[in-house]
């Protein structure tokens, strides 16, 4: 049933609401969202657009791309030079300078030019920029600021015509990041962080046990009637816990390197030495450095120095305040996450931060092919994104871009790691804007990129994987603040967050997806693989959360695809270094390569019927009325197609009530046995999948 109704959007998209347009400012997408009108731009006002130019044989280019990554092709892996790429597909200087004269002729000002000719960047009037591109550019409200938006899209006539594919700037939409911190939600504020000075330096300062055994809780109103009891699973730390075992729970590197299998790797030489991951991000973080350090220093991982960690700002300048949207926005947290477990799961790996201005498409698009231009490494991990459906109604120009660079990332040998988003299929947050539909992100569902999903991860007593569902959490309450009396009847809060995934409605399905996904659907799909990315079953970070050199420094816990997309990039890196110890060049783009794999390399994520049978129930006494059963499912209310679910008792710390929380339950998506649609084939099997991905490849 959802797919289809995922299939059906495609002929809608034209007819979409501007309300939808509500769905792309700040940090993520509020329900709340409201848009007034539109209003003609002032004309008199600047306005700085990005021109990008068409790549030459581009059919052959698609034709290339695909025999890179076709293992019965002559041409497999057999990647380009940067100096091959610009000779054989790049536009020429010529090119991009009758482009700057183009834009000179309409009274703007040429201000950058890339240096392999694919963009040009000019500065002029809001009524020039309308004249040269034949669109209109107006002005709303959307959460109480201004944005910009155009229509039509762009038309350009003379000799530019022919070589001009894309125009950003006319509009101002942005990328959120795919960060999320452990959030109380029903106070929906995170879970209170503790001082790093708080404990011994052992790395662990939150709970690592998220499922516990099974309790029995009784809920009384005065000591009496009514009252209820529940029992199941209980989720979390004990809200009185002290550290090093705080409430609710969150993993330090030493139990993810355990739970992951990386132990063996690194006995086995593998660390990701002589790799550099590439990090792409808006905005940064002031105090990156000491704060990674710091928790490097508390996992007993190495310094980051000079010699294996730098920093890189393409657009000028990139810093972190409270009144530029990085605060706001949760870049500060997004840019630690990505560094710090990066260097977790990699530590003998170089990072390289690049650091767009700002989170605009444009910035953080230069910023990628900066990344890739400099040939920096041959991974790039992004932890941000947008509902595809929202570029291809109101900014079409942008999928054209990214799906370009991820093209030339993969045919240069780099794989694009880009997380798949934290809201579900998005259904929730469009239908509140007035737009029934659902959506993957973008770029993770281009065809040339690797979508990471996410997982909720339970680790038993010695740091093993327990069990794991994909990542997608409703919550029910069931008592009130103390002394607890029972909230009858259970009050159903639904769908929470959880992993990005499903059909796209732009590309169609690679020839690597072909038999291992859904059957009979001919768009891409998303995820590919899968890390852990629940929040509530999240991964420590060290943090400035104000970005201020010299403020507190907090342990916080956080989570997203944010978090699974730079683990997963620590994972290809180590693959990397493994395969080149055999004399093999890059890997490339891992999701080709993923779908090859033997089942043993890939961990399914899949719940067995056991794995239920501790699921929260209850029972309800409020005579004279019969006694009301609660099954597990009925607290739940997982929506279909969900299948199993693991729910668990939970009290918060901060008003003392009881929930259910419920792990598995996705939106309208689904995990299942083999790929699905939350979690894509699974998790990787640390040294069984770099052995079987180095096999793959030979």
């Amino acid at each position: 049933m959802f797919p289809n109704r995922r299939l059906s959007q495609m002929c809608i998209r034209a007819s979409l609401s501007l309300a939808i347009f509500a769905l792309a400012t700040g940090s993520g997408f509020a329900a709340s969202s409201q848009a007034t009108t539109p209003s003609p731009e002032d004309e008199s006002g600047q306005i700085s657009v990005t021109v990008w130019l068409n790549l030459h044989n581009k059919a052959a280019l698609d034709d290339m791309v695909q025999d890179m990554y076709d293992k019965t092709s002559p041409n497999y892996h057999r990647f380009l030079s940067l100096k091959d790429f610009k000779e054989q597909f790049a536009p020429t200087a010529k090119e991009a300078a009758t482009v700057r004269d183009f834009l000179t002729a309409h009274n703007m000002k040429v201000t950058a030019m890339d240096k392999n000719n694919h963009f040009v960047v000019a500065q002029g009037r809001v009524g020039d920029a309308e004249t040269a591109f034949n669109t209109k550019v107006n002005r709303m409200m959307v959460n109480g600021a201004a944005h910009r938006v155009n229509t039509p899209t762009f038309s350009i006539t003379g000799p530019a015509a022919a070589l001009v594919s894309s125009v950003q700037g006319l509009s101002d939409l942005t990328y959120h990041a795919n960060v999320k911190p452990g959030v109380n939600p029903e106070t929906s504020t995170p879970y209170a962080g503790v001082s790093p000075s708080a404990v011994g330096p052992d790395g662990l300062f939150f709970s690592g046990e998220c499922l516990r055994p099974p309790e029995v809780v009784t809920f009384t109103t005065g000591g009496s009637t009514p009252k209820a009891i529940y029992s199941g699973n209980r989720y979390g730390a004990d809200i009185n816990s002290p550290a090093p075992n705080l409430p609710s729970c969150g993993y330090d590197a030493a139990e993810m390197q355990k739970a992951y299998g990386l132990n063996k790797v690194y006995k086995s030489g593998l660390d990701g030495t002589g790799q550099t991951i590439v990090i792409v991000d808006a905005f940064g973080s002031n105090t990156i450095l000491s704060d990674a350090n710091l928790f490097s220093s508390l996992n007993g991982l190495p310094a980051l120095t000079d010699s294996n960690f730098a920093i890189f700002t393409p657009n000028g300048s990139a810093t972190c305040t409270a009144t530029n949207g990085c605060i706001s926005g949760n870049w500060q947290y997004e840019t630690t996450l990505d560094v710090e477990w990066a260097h977790a799961i990699a530590p003998g790996a170089n990072i390289v931060l690049v650091l767009a201005a700002d989170n605009s498409f444009t910035n953080l698009d230069l910023a990628n092919l900066f990344a890739i231009e400099n040939g920096f490494g041959t991974v790039l991990s992004n932890s941000f994104g947008a509902p595809e459906i929202l570029l291809q109604n109101f900014s079409p120009s942008e999928l054209t871009v990214e799906n370009g660079i991820s093209e030339i990332a993969a045919a240069l040998g780099i794989s694009h790691n880009i997380s798949s988003g934290d809201s579900g299929d998005f259904l929730v947050e469009d239908t509140a804007n007035g737009v029934p539909a659902v959506s993957v992100t973008a770029n993770a569902a281009s065809p040339f990129a690797t979508g990471v999903g996410g997982t909720s991860t339970f680790l038993d007593s010695k740091q093993n994987i327990e069990l794991q569902t994909g990542w997608g959490m409703n919550f029910a309450r069931i008592a009130e603040p103390t002394p607890n009396p029972p909230t009858i009847p259970p009050l159903l809060f639904g769908f929470q967050s959880g992993s990005g995934g499903g059909t796209s409605v732009v590309y169609a399905k690679p020839k690597y997806q072909k038999g291992d996904t859904t059957g009979g659907v001919k768009f891409r799909q998303v995820p590919d693989i899968s890390m852990n990315a629940d929040p509530e079953t999240g991964n420590e970070i060290i943090v400035t959360p104000t970005s201020v050199p010299g403020d507190d420094v907090f342990v916080e816990v956080f989570g997203g695809t944010s978090l699974s997309t730079p683990m997963f990039s620590g994972f290809w890196a180590i693959a990397n270094q493994a395969a080149a110890a055999e004399g093999l060049g890059p890997l490339g783009n891992a999701a080709p390569i993923l779908y090859e794999l033997p089942d043993d390399a890939i961990i399914d994520v899949n719940l067995k019927p056991v794995d239920t049978l501790l699921n929260v129930t209850g029972i309800i006494y409020d005579p004279p009325n019969a006694p009301v059963f609660e099954s597990a499912a009925a607290l739940a209310g997982p929506e279909a197609p969900t299948k199993r679910f693991v729910s668990a008792l939970f009290q918060s710390s901060t008003s003392t009530r009881w929930d259910v929380f419920t792990f598995g339950t996705d939106s309208s998506l689904a995990t299942g046995p083999g790929w699905d649609n939350v979690t894509g084939l699974g998790t990787p099997n640390g040294l069984t999948f770099i052995n079987k991905v180095v096999k793959a490849v030979k």
